[in-house]
Protein backbone atom coordinates (compact mmCIF):
# COMPACT_ATOMS: atom_id res chain seq x y z
CA UNK A 1 0.00 0.00 0.00
CA UNK A 2 1.09 3.32 -1.27
CA UNK A 3 1.29 5.67 1.51
CA UNK A 4 -0.38 9.41 0.31
CA UNK A 5 2.20 12.55 0.50
CA UNK A 6 -0.31 13.86 3.12
CA UNK A 7 0.09 11.44 5.62
CA UNK A 8 3.83 11.89 5.77
CA UNK A 9 5.68 13.29 8.19
CA UNK A 10 7.86 15.29 6.22
CA UNK A 11 10.32 17.46 8.58
CA UNK A 12 12.80 19.94 7.22
CA UNK A 13 16.70 18.78 6.39
CA UNK A 14 17.91 21.65 4.35
CA UNK A 15 17.74 24.09 1.63
CA UNK A 16 18.23 22.62 -1.93
CA UNK A 17 20.65 25.14 -2.46
CA UNK A 18 22.88 23.94 0.28
CA UNK A 19 23.25 20.80 -1.67
CA UNK A 20 24.57 21.24 -5.05
CA UNK A 21 24.67 18.06 -7.48
CA UNK A 22 26.78 15.86 -7.01
CA UNK A 23 26.93 16.75 -3.60
CA UNK A 24 26.14 14.71 -0.22
CA UNK A 25 25.77 15.86 3.22
CA UNK A 26 24.74 14.18 6.64
CA UNK A 27 22.32 15.74 8.98
CA UNK A 28 19.87 14.66 11.96
CA UNK A 29 16.44 14.65 11.44
CA UNK A 30 14.20 14.36 14.85
CA UNK A 31 17.45 11.83 15.73
CA UNK A 32 17.71 10.05 13.27
CA UNK A 33 21.00 10.43 10.86
CA UNK A 34 20.35 11.36 7.36
CA UNK A 35 22.29 11.33 4.34
CA UNK A 36 21.29 13.37 1.56
CA UNK A 37 22.37 12.91 -1.74
CA UNK A 38 21.66 15.27 -4.89
CA UNK A 39 21.66 12.84 -7.61
CA UNK A 40 22.07 14.92 -10.95
CA UNK A 41 19.43 17.23 -9.52
CA UNK A 42 17.48 14.47 -7.94
CA UNK A 43 17.76 14.53 -3.53
CA UNK A 44 17.47 10.90 -2.06
CA UNK A 45 17.77 10.72 1.35
CA UNK A 46 19.05 6.99 3.14
CA UNK A 47 20.02 6.22 7.26
CA UNK A 48 23.71 7.77 6.98
CA UNK A 49 25.50 4.45 8.51
CA UNK A 50 27.03 1.81 6.42
CA UNK A 51 24.93 -1.21 6.73
CA UNK A 52 28.27 -3.54 7.27
CA UNK A 53 29.53 -1.54 10.58
CA UNK A 54 27.37 1.72 10.92
CA UNK A 55 30.38 4.07 9.55
CA UNK A 56 29.10 7.47 8.80
CA UNK A 57 28.74 7.56 5.19
CA UNK A 58 29.12 11.37 4.90
CA UNK A 59 32.49 10.87 5.56
CA UNK A 60 32.93 8.48 2.81
CA UNK A 61 33.38 9.60 -0.99
CA UNK A 62 30.67 10.30 -3.35
CA UNK A 63 31.12 10.44 -7.16
CA UNK A 64 28.07 11.72 -8.35
CA UNK A 65 27.21 8.24 -9.15
CA UNK A 66 28.25 5.71 -6.43
CA UNK A 67 28.67 6.35 -2.60
CA UNK A 68 31.62 4.33 -1.03
CA UNK A 69 32.20 3.82 2.92
CA UNK A 70 35.44 5.14 3.86
CA UNK A 71 35.90 2.58 6.23
CA UNK A 72 35.92 -1.06 4.45
CA UNK A 73 35.01 0.61 0.99
CA UNK A 74 31.93 -0.73 0.64
CA UNK A 75 29.79 0.89 -2.34
CA UNK A 76 26.01 1.96 -3.25
CA UNK A 77 24.21 3.12 -5.99
CA UNK A 78 23.70 6.75 -4.94
CA UNK A 79 19.97 7.10 -6.51
CA UNK A 80 19.11 3.52 -5.12
CA UNK A 81 21.14 2.65 -2.01
CA UNK A 82 21.15 -0.96 -3.79
CA UNK A 83 24.77 -2.52 -2.92
CA UNK A 84 27.77 -2.57 -5.77
CA UNK A 85 30.31 -3.86 -3.93
CA UNK A 86 28.80 -5.77 -1.71
CA UNK A 87 25.38 -6.29 -3.86
CA UNK A 88 23.90 -7.56 -1.12
CA UNK A 89 23.72 -5.02 0.70
CA UNK A 90 21.49 -1.90 0.88
CA UNK A 91 21.16 1.02 2.24
CA UNK A 92 18.03 2.03 4.21
CA UNK A 93 16.44 4.77 2.41
CA UNK A 94 13.87 7.42 3.34
CA UNK A 95 11.04 9.35 1.48
CA UNK A 96 12.24 12.90 0.82
CA UNK A 97 11.04 15.84 -1.12
CA UNK A 98 11.71 18.89 -2.41
CA UNK A 99 9.10 22.00 -1.41
CA UNK A 100 7.83 24.86 -3.37
CA UNK A 101 10.10 27.04 -1.47
CA UNK A 102 13.35 24.61 -2.31
CA UNK A 103 13.54 22.95 1.54
CA UNK A 104 14.30 19.07 1.23
CA UNK A 105 12.08 17.39 3.47
CA UNK A 106 12.23 13.78 4.70
CA UNK A 107 9.59 11.00 6.49
CA UNK A 108 12.29 9.49 8.90
CA UNK A 109 9.11 7.15 10.28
Amino acid sequence: MMTDDATRSWQDAQHIDDLWEGDMVGVEIDGTKVLLVNVDGAVRAFENKCPHQAWALDEGDFDGESITCIRHMWTFVADTGAGINPDDATLKSFPCRVDDDGMIQVDVG
